[in-house]
């Protein structure tokens, strides 16, 4: 069973930066695909960003590409998603999601294991 534990959000204002990570329990994690996604207050989950077993192939959303960088280190088996040019509309709790499948997807359906998720906000 992976365990999710996601860290580093907080305040910040806007054009700021913060980088989250994401710590897996067991290093069956370095096989598996990973993601972030967000859910904003009122709205649904959202994906971000993921990248693949490798961290060879990544992927962002439109919003966030170009401000936010995925990345993964499988020695010690974290993901972090530093995000820089910060907005207020990037505000929301960010959650890790790992899918038991090297290539990533795009759909929260599709992911195995979330984590509790971090709360981000972006002052004006």
């Amino acid at each position: 069973q992976v365990q999710l534990v996601e860290s580093g959000g907080g305040l910040v204002q806007a054009g700021g930066s913060l980088r989250l990570s994401c710590q897996a329990s067991t290093r069956t994690f370095n096989s598996y695909a990973m993601a972030w996604f967000r859910r904003a207050p009122g709205k649904e989950r959202e994906f971000v960003s993921a990248i693949n077993w490798s961290g060879g192939n990544r992927y962002y959303a439109d919003s966030v590409k170009g401000r936010f960088t995925i990345s993964r280190d499988r020695a010690k088996s974290t993901m972090s998603l530093q995000m820089n040019s910060l907005k207020p509309e990037d505000t929301a709790v960010y959650y890790c999601a790992a899918r038991a499948r090297g290539d990533y997807a795009l759909g929260k359906y599709e992911q195995d294991y979330w984590g509790q998720g971090t709360q981000v906000t972006v002052s004006s």
